[in-house]
């Protein structure tokens, strides 16, 4: 099963993209520098977009700018300003030849005017010092993270990316109106924009007819080595009893734990694995004897931990946030072979085919769903479960990726908007 994404324009729409040193809508020999998450965090798209593009062009990541005022209280504020500190003064930080990650200073102010003009000041002196030292001189500028819009069209790029992955402004933990304001501004003044769910394409695409649907792949040779017989299950989650349903990622307050407590206490005979850095109390568990926390994870690891899973869980609470979020575990579940069983999302229904994923509305449907998917797994179904994953990779998400923003910098250059 293959989800096709958004068609690219013809060329009689949008005319041919030259790049640098490639052939038509090939993105090569581009300079990019990207406004994203902290590098070191649990890698999430804009890890596998960027490492790709990173083969053919240079790459220069900014890690994450204050997207909140932070809490001079609490230790893990504290530790966070201590580390990016750190790394400014060691300067930016080579991953390959063309890919570095650097984290300027900014005053963590993000909704003070004040703060904003002294920070643009302050981006535009340290990266113009950073792209001569990289030798980047025309890049495009690639914003992850709405609260950046600040500075957008103030750096002297070229061409603005906007990929929007979540519906930021509904995150707890931000000022929403003024995340809002951001994603509307971002809306509004970018070259071409990617949304990684059609929801998310759909709340844009009015403002900016450039807004292209680009749904998440999949490291295929990475996960499916889940199916290897060489691939050993990790000590932690060979040791759980029974079936053993499967979670992971961060443990963050959008999950359902009311559903999975319900699913342990009316099945002491499944392990339920969650693993992830926790980011909320997960206290009522420790009298679950059979929900088992099993920590943060190298990301390398996650498809062994899949071997040891009987069913992928994604058990997300149903609302605003998680109605735009498409799963990039889904394929990876699915890559390593695994039944799925999830809430009612919209960019899950289209794998809920009964082998592939099953969509629960409520806690008995999904107690029921677990149940018919580990009565129906076999080893042929995991197989063909991986197989057809291999055309939702990333190498092929990110090549549909480039060849949009090429042909967006070909309008450009023409002057043209759709």
């Amino acid at each position: 099963m293959t989800i096709l994404e958004t068609t690219l324009p013809s060329q009689t729409q949008s005319g041919p993209a030259q790049s640098a040193h490639g052939s038509a809508l090939e993105m090569t020999g581009q300079n990019i520098i990207c406004f994203a998450k902290d590098f070191d965090e649990d890698p999430t798209s804009n890890h596998h977009i960027l490492r790709l593009l990173s083969e053919k062009n240079r790459v220069l990541w900014l890690n994450s700018i204050a997207t909140r005022t932070p809490n001079l209280a609490s230790g893990r504020d504290l530790g966070k300003i201590f580390r990016k500190l750190k790394s400014f003064f060691k300067g930016p930080r080579r991953i390959t030849d063309s890919f570095w990650v650097y984290t300027p200073i900014v005053i963590p102010l993000p909704h003070s005017k004040i703060a904003t003009k002294l920070n643009t000041w302050l981006l535009r002196a340290m990266l113009g010092i950073t792209r001569r030292r990289l030798g980047m001189k025309q890049f495009q500028l690639w914003i992850f993270i709405p609260t950046a819009a600040k500075y957008a069209g103030k750096l002297g790029e070229s061409l603005l990316v906007y990929y929007v992955t979540d519906e930021y402004s509904k995150f707890g933990y931000v000022n929403s109106e003024q995340v809002a304001a951001d994603d509307r501004k971002l809306t509004a003044i970018s070259d071409v924009i990617f949304g990684t769910a059609q929801s998310l394409v759909d709340r844009r695409l009015p403002a900016n007819p450039n807004t292209r649907l680009a749904r998440h792949g999949v490291d295929y040779e990475v996960f499916s080595a889940a199916l290897h017989d060489a691939t050993q299950v990790p000590a932690d989650i060979a040791a759980l009893k029974g079936p053993v349903l499967g979670f992971y990622g961060s443990l963050q307050h959008w999950i359902d734990y009311d559903l999975i407590e319900f699913l342990a206490k009316r099945h002491p005979e499944w392990s339920i694995a969650l693993i992830g850095q926790p980011l909320v109390d997960l206290s009522r568990f420790a009298n679950v004897p059979n929900v088992h926390i099993l920590g943060r994870k190298p990301h390398q690891t996650l498809p062994a931990y899949c071997k040891g899973m009987t069913v992928g869980l994604i058990p997300h609470k149903v609302c605003e946030l998680t109605l735009n979020m498409n799963p990039i575990k889904l394929r990876e579940y699915l890559c390593a072979g695994l039944p799925v069983v999830s809430v009612e999302l919209p960019e899950v229904r289209a794998y809920a085919d009964g082998e592939h994923c099953r969509i629960a509305a409520d806690y008995e449907q999904f107690e029921q769903a677990v149940i018919a998917a580990i009565a129906s797994d076999s080893p042929d179904a995991r197989r063909r479960r991986s197989d057809s994953m291999k055309q939702e990779s990333w190498t092929n998400r990110v090549a549909d990726i480039g060849r949009h923003v090429m042909a967006a910098a070909s309008r450009q250059r023409r002057g043209g908007t759709s």
